[in-house]
């Protein structure tokens, strides 16, 4: 069942709401756990957008123009595991009452490097960014897109540290192409659903 919501927003709806997860700062900006917002970075710069905030906002977005649809693109300034303080917000104000249309996008250690997958609710997957949302919005029933950065090898390291160190420079061509891939994947759900988009790039 698709979670609905019916709070009041202001100005006109936008057909889609993608938060990018990651944590502020130039210290985070090229870490592996910022994947989703190097997505969003993508999005604007390839519909001349600009990532403004507001004094009471915990979020950086903007609304582009895509194929006559309004896209809603969102970075939090809070850190990765206090997502949920911006997106609740954001949802009220672009107006998404079907939670299907909020789509976050974050890292995701158990794919590998150069691998997506687009999928609506389940399991968090440990994400405490994810948990954050479901704990703001009180549901899990919104879609996400998983951008695959691998896993350290046995023994060297937790997880959590390898998230938060820079890539591989041989890693980097396949981070970009996926970033891309996952920009097109948004633009083509902003004027499908998230079956067909699934459909499509679930072998990306």
């Amino acid at each position: 069942m698709v979670g609905r919501r019916n709070k009041e927003h202001r100005g006109t709806p936008a057909d889609l709401l993608v938060v990018g997860l990651g944590n502020p700062g130039e210290d985070y900006a090229q870490t592996r756990h910022n994947a989703g917002v190097w997505v969003i970075e993508e999005l604007v710069r390839r519909h001349g957008g600009k990532l403004t905030r507001g004094k009471r906002d915990h979020a950086a977005s903007d609304q582009l123009r895509v194929g006559g649809h309004r896209l809603a693109v969102a970075v939090p300034s809070t850190y990765m595991n206090e997502s949920g303080r911006a997106v609740a917000p954001l949802v009220r104000r672009f107006g998404i009452e079907d939670l299907s249309r909020l789509v976050i996008v974050h890292d995701e250690l158990d794919l590998p490097v150069g691998r997506l997958k687009v999928k609506f609710g389940g399991g968090l997957a440990g994400n405490n960014g994810l948990k954050s949302v479901r704990a703001h919005l009180r549901s899990d029933e919104f879609s996400r897109i998983r951008i695959g950065v691998g896993k350290p090898l046995p023994d060297t390291m937790k997880g959590a540290d390898y998230l938060l160190r820079r890539p591989a420079r041989s890693e980097r061509p396949e981070l970009d192409r996926m970033v891309g891939v996952a920009a097109d994947a948004i633009e083509y759900l902003v004027g499908s659903d998230i079956e067909a988009t699934m459909n499509r790039f679930n072998g990306s």
